[in-house]
């Protein structure tokens, strides 16, 4: 059954990004009482509050929190190089995640498809053994087609994509073919609404969020499309 989340990057502007620190930033206990305020039942700690960088007296606080709330955690990361992966392999299983949602891409580090199925596919293994998914964002770079490619050449139910429908603007593509193309393999769903309007000079266009339900994206369309595969996932 498809359950409701929210993810860290939801709060982007109170957790903090580069240049714009808040006065208070929002720490991962903060995000989850967030949450839970928000009457949601799963939670995804994605890159932008590393799990990896807490004391371990700060993850188990974080920890006991959710299980305090009665929230599930989806544990996410940036990068794929294999000690990294294994760690947050170690993480999501310590945090009872199911899923591994994984930005290929770091600032310093842009494999080809070559190189991931390659870095990938030597650590499939290790996920099967531990039952997590790894889940694969589409994240500018790669047209939608590529991304599928490369899941068909890894081959395995332990490893899928998880879906955001906007990011893949950056790579000339919208929500409805992302979704199409990669339907069959969507483990997880990033829901974030859009809207499209000419600048105000008239020249060009201008991509801002909005608000679920109050920009250009069809919801509803989208949760069919993806559930017509019959895959498990939740909406984050």
């Amino acid at each position: 059954m498809m359950r409701l989340g929210v993810s860290t990057w939801a709060f982007p502007w109170a957790i903090g990004v580069p240049g714009y620190p808040p006065a208070r930033p929002m720490d991962g206990i903060a995000f989850l009482r967030r949450a839970a305020d928000l009457g949601v039942r799963v939670v995804q700690i994605g890159d932008n509050l590393p799990l990896d960088r807490l004391p371990p007296d700060a993850r188990q606080a974080l920890l006991a929190e959710a299980t305090r709330l009665g929230l599930a955690l989806e544990v996410g990361t940036r990068g794929i190089a294999p000690a990294h992966l294994r760690r947050y392999l170690e993480l999501a299983q310590m945090c009872g995640s199911p899923l591994l949602r994984v930005v290929i891409d770091t600032a310093d580090h842009h494999p080809d498809a070559d190189e991931i199925v390659a870095t990938l596919g030597a650590l499939l293994p290790d996920f099967a053994a531990a039952d997590v998914v790894l889940g694969i964002e589409n994240h500018d770079r790669f047209k939608a087609a590529a991304l599928r490619t490369i899941v068909e050449r890894l081959d395995s139910p332990h490893v899928g994509i998880c879906l955001d429908t906007t990011n893949s603007f950056g790579a000339e593509e919208g929500p409805e073919l992302v979704a199409e193309v990669l339907g069959p393999y969507v483990v997880n769903l990033h829901i974030k609404d859009f809207t499209i309007r000419r600048a105000a000079h008239g020249l060009g266009f201008v991509i801002a969020g909005a608000p679920a339900g109050q920009g250009m994206l069809d919801i509803p369309k989208l949760l069919r499309m993806v559930q017509a595969h019959g895959r498990d996932m939740n909406a984050i």
